[in-house]
């Protein structure tokens, strides 16, 4: 039996996608660059940061501030965003 829910117009991971790309050309100018990894079963996001994001100490604050709060906004069954390596 499906039990798909009615704000599921897109795939989440294709509605995830859209915003993490939207927000990449903000982290390019940067010289960084983010990779979305999957979103797993309990709907964290996860994601890989790359260039100069990588080691960067302010990429957890832009994860959890730019990116979790975006994607929050846009996609709201989202339960967190976590950067994987």
């Amino acid at each position: 039996m499906s039990h798909a829910h009615k704000h599921d117009a897109a795939p989440l991971i294709d509605r995830v996608r859209a915003v993490v790309e939207a927000l990449r050309p903000m982290i390019q100018r940067d010289g960084g660059d983010i990779e979305l990894v999957s979103v797993t079963a309990k709907k964290v996001v996860e994601i890989r940061f790359k260039g100069a994001c990588v080691g960067c100490p302010s990429s957890e604050m832009t994860l959890k501030m730019g990116i979790e709060e975006n994607l929050r906004a846009h996609v709201p069954e989202i339960t967190g965003v976590m950067a994987v390596d």
